[in-house]
């Protein structure tokens, strides 16, 4: 190759790489989706990591699909979460779903059939009971569920997998 065109190909390569690179480079560091947010287990066995990669130590082991978890940090293709107990750590992304889910907490809970105290209970549900979330109307203290088949209406307080003031639809 003759040397007055070497110059060219190496600016040509340097403005390819940085012009591309870069941009996929930023891509692969998160989804770009707001933190924290809630998601689910999508697998009925999913190992929770100690950092962000499989060369890293399983810290837990999920047993149950549709736990609802809290992805706090991104990195690449790995979701830092937290669970409603507090423990958190790494996990590939391919293991949790935008499926909304619930966890019951506290004592045993009653959905009622509309979001008021004293409508007619449709079902009581233990704590750890996990449930799929179906909406939450903006600034309501209740959202509504189904435990089990159960449609109806538990207050945010009664369970884990919604911010306080969070539309869900």
């Amino acid at each position: 190759m003759p040397r007055s065109i070497r110059p060219l190909s190496l600016a040509l390569a340097v403005f390819f790489l940085l012009g591309t690179g870069a941009p996929a480079l930023a891509a692969a560091e998160g989804t770009g989706l707001p933190l924290p947010r809630f998601v689910s287990l999508r697998s009925e066995k999913a190992k929770l990591r100690t950092g962000p990669g499989v060369q890293y130590p399983e810290d837990w082991v999920y047993l149950r699909k549709d736990v609802p978890l809290e992805i706090i940090a991104e990195h690449h293709t790995w979701r830092k979460v937290r669970d409603w107990q507090g423990t958190q750590g790494w996990m590939h992304q391919s293991l949790v779903s935008g499926k909304r889910t619930l966890i019951v907490t506290g004592a045993t809970r009653t959905l009622r059939s509309k979001p008021d105290s004293d409508s007619r209970a449709v079902v009581r549900a233990e704590a750890g009971v996990v449930g799929f979330l179906l909406g939450c109307p903006g600034g309501s203290a209740w959202c509504q569920a189904e435990i089990d088949g159960f449609k109806g209406w538990l207050r945010r307080v009664e369970f884990w997998g919604a911010y306080a003031d969070e539309a869900v639809e």
